[in-house]
């Protein structure tokens, strides 16, 4: 890209260490993804892709895949910020761990594996609700993973009880494509984006047997840009999770070339200055 678009931030990218325990859906059976994913690699891909940073998101339900990202930060310039994650379902813990991330100048949101949680209702919990409230005071923004089919519905009804949340949701909340079931995905999505709270990410878009190129993505990107406009819209790689169809580069490629017919201001938006606003990142600093 030119340098009218500004510093491009990855939104949403992994680390993990098999070593260092956790990471309960991580199982042999994943294959290529069964391997450790350190910063060193991860470093070298945002350089290939002449990516400027990226925000560290967490990828286990724990106080140590927070603590290893924070870490990270400490010693890799690029990281422009880490999403960790607190016990929602758990108000005084929640409180107790905000304190202790936000003394970390690069902690800048909070997620919860919630495709992963046996709760359907997770997000509708009155213990839950009263920890996003604390996030809301604290202006730290919300990410919700893979929210179709299960809690789509539930993230439009939280941005509406909670407006002062800002409720991010991951990978376009996973749409069905090539599913009979895209019609209603399109629907509550289009409803979340009535929502101002609500940003949505590019990223994790892969999916078995849908195809990943502009033309697979079409759709669905016109579908997030008529609802979210640029300035709600960021881009993620989703790394390492890609790695088995193809990494980082060709991943980036494809969404570069969507956003590459934009303005240079709304380019601008979407490769960086999106996740700079939503995540509050010093991206001088990256």
């Amino acid at each position: 890209m030119t340098a009218t678009t500004g510093r491009v931030i990855d939104s949403h990218l992994h680390l993990w260490n098999l070593e260092r325990g956790g990471y309960a859906w991580l199982t042999p059976d994943a294959g290529e993804l069964y391997a450790n994913f350190e910063p060193a690699k991860a470093g070298a891909e945002l350089a290939r892709a002449h990516v400027d940073g990226a925000v560290l998101v967490q990828a286990d339900d724990t106080e140590a895949d927070t603590e290893a990202m924070l870490r990270v930060a400490d010693e890799h310039d690029w990281v422009a910020g880490v999403v960790g994650w607190v016990r929602l379902d758990e108000p005084s813990a929640a409180e107790a761990q905000l304190d202790r991330w936000q003394e970390h100048p690069r902690f800048c949101g909070v997620r919860h594996l919630v495709h992963d949680d046996p709760r359907d209702d997770f997000l509708e919990l009155p213990a839950v609700r009263r920890s996003l409230e604390l996030l809301a005071a604290r202006d730290v923004p919300f990410d919700v993973p893979d929210a179709w089919p299960r809690h789509l519905a539930s993230v439009t009804a939280l941005a509406s009880a909670l407006p002062e949340l800002t409720v991010v949701i991951d990978h376009l909340g996973k749409p069905p494509r090539g599913r009979p079931d895209f019609v209603d995905w399109r629907a509550e999505f289009e409803r979340a984006a009535e929502r101002p709270n609500t940003v949505a990410k590019l990223s994790g878009l892969r999916i078995p047997g849908a195809g990943y190129s502009v033309d697979a993505l079409r759709e669905v990107w016109d579908i997030a840009l008529d609802s979210y406009g640029p300035e709600r819209l960021l881009w993620g790689s989703d790394w390492p999770i890609t790695v088995p169809d193809g990494g980082y580069g060709p991943t980036f490629e494809v969404l570069e070339k969507l956003v590459g017919e934009l303005s240079d201001e709304e380019r601008h938006a979407v490769l960086g200055a999106t996740a700079a606003a939503v995540y509050s990142l010093q991206i001088s600093d990256v």
